[in-house]
């Protein structure tokens, strides 16, 4: 049986600059993770994301859908910990008018791994919040246009 790992954060931005941070698949290391991931190269529906210890990560993107504010994702090689199977999505949801709730679930094999991961997961969601949040323009309202890229 798979452990199924729930977070949720609310971030200062709009739904709409958080969704179109996650669903920039190919810019998790200048938008979603900046300094936590050096490089992000896409090939077809795969995404290898490089760390700072030249560990790479490759992750299957298995569905961007703009209209539930939902990308899914797996990762099927190199996860840390050691997994036999990963499988994750982001759901952005409104909340108020100026800031967004990020819900990640993770679902993961074997399920003795879920406390370890669960710790990287809610380290990883205030690295996000963080970098969205600091992409805001401050002279515009909360999730007003974003800085340049």
């Amino acid at each position: 049986m798979t452990a199924t790992i729930r977070h949720e954060i609310v971030i200062e931005a709009s739904p709409e600059h958080i969704w179109d941070v996650l669903r920039d698949v190919g810019a998790v290391h200048e938008r979603l993770l900046p300094g936590r991931v050096i490089d992000t190269r896409l090939d077809g529906d795969e995404r290898f994301l490089t760390f700072p210890d030249g560990h790479v990560i490759r992750e299957l993107i298995v569905a961007i859908d703009d209209d539930s504010r939902c990308l899914t994702y797996s990762v099927v090689e190199g996860a840390r910990p050691p997994l036999e199977h990963h499988h994750a999505s982001f759901e952005v949801h409104p909340e108020g008018d100026e800031r967004g709730r990020l819900i990640w679930t993770t679902n993961v094999l074997p399920h003795t791994r879920a406390a370890e991961v669960r710790v990287r997961i809610e380290h990883g969601a205030r690295e996000m919040k963080q970098a969205i949040e600091a992409a805001v323009d401050p002279c515009c309202p909360i999730g007003g246009t974003a800085r340049s890229r």
